[in-house]
């Protein structure tokens, strides 16, 4: 039995976690939704079961009780892991620490420190440590529009798309790639996305990125970056959209397989 922790954006209309339940019970698998609202995170009765956490409400709650479920049981993906990539700090040092290419990144609560990396830089891209969707970013060039302490500060690489790469247990197995004449072309900013093959270089660099991470599962954005490719963030609960991959049924594989080995 695979216990599912539904997306809460799920609509009528575009239900990932319905799409992965209906192909694991296709594959011959079982499923049932799990609560984290209505759970008892110090008694209950799971044990050694497999969780997935196809997303999470954006608050305290669901992720400590996903984290409490975690020690008798497996959660994919894992709640370490899905920290991380909320955290861009935490993703970042991740990538620097493993060599993988990324924009030159600056995170300090000193804006002195700050405005000499906006002076170096000339323009700087300022995000939310924590968030979602693309809300909160912008393109700066002046110490005025710093705001508060702490800053995420990054490189500007001049682009008019990026590419979304979906990674199961490292492999590179979608992408599309996502175009809008906004700096963030993320689809709920307004971007268009569509399918896309998937290089020798993205695949090399998008499997890298999720392992760095920790995820079992991840959607890895990457930018052109000279001749090659590099890592703006990796989600943890991402969504498909626009993906020519049969995203749900490698999912739903993947998740039966996870099952499997908690029975051997």
């Amino acid at each position: 039995m695979i216990h599912i922790v539904p997306k809460p954006t799920d609509t009528p209309d575009d239900n990932s976690t319905a799409m992965v339940e209906r192909e694991i019970r296709a594959l011959g698998g079982a499923c049932r939704s799990l609560d984290l609202d209505g759970i008892d995170p110090f008694e209950n009765d799971l044990d050694n079961e497999l969780i997935w956490a196809c997303g999470l409400k954006q608050d305290e709650h669901q992720f400590e009780v996903l984290q409490a479920l975690s020690i008798g049981n497996t959660v994919v993906n894992s709640p370490l892991s899905i920290f991380t990539c909320a955290s861009k700090v935490m993703t970042s040092a991740l990538l620097v620490r493993h060599g993988i290419a990324t924009p030159r990144t600056l995170f300090s609560a000193s804006r002195d420190t700050a405005e000499k990396f906006l002076d170096e830089q000339g323009r700087a891209v300022i995000k939310p440590v924590y968030g979602y969707d693309g809300n909160g970013i912008f393109l700066i060039d002046s110490p005025d529009r710093l705001g508060n302490p702490p800053y995420y500060l990054q490189e500007y690489v001049p682009n008019d798309r990026d590419f979304r790469v979906f990674v199961i247990n490292g492999e590179a197995v979608g992408a599309i790639m996502r175009v809008s004449d906004t700096l963030a072309h993320n689809i709920h900013q307004g971007g268009t996305g569509m399918p896309c093959e998937i290089s020798p270089e993205m695949q090399e660099i998008a499997g890298a990125a999720a392992r760095a991470v920790g995820v079992d599962y991840g959607g890895v954005d990457l930018l052109s970056y000279g001749d090659s490719y590099c890592v703006l963030e990796v989600n943890g609960t991402p969504n498909w959209h626009c993906m020519a991959a049969p995203i749900p049924r490698l999912l739903a594989g993947y998740l039966l397989e996870k099952e499997r080995s908690l029975r051997k």
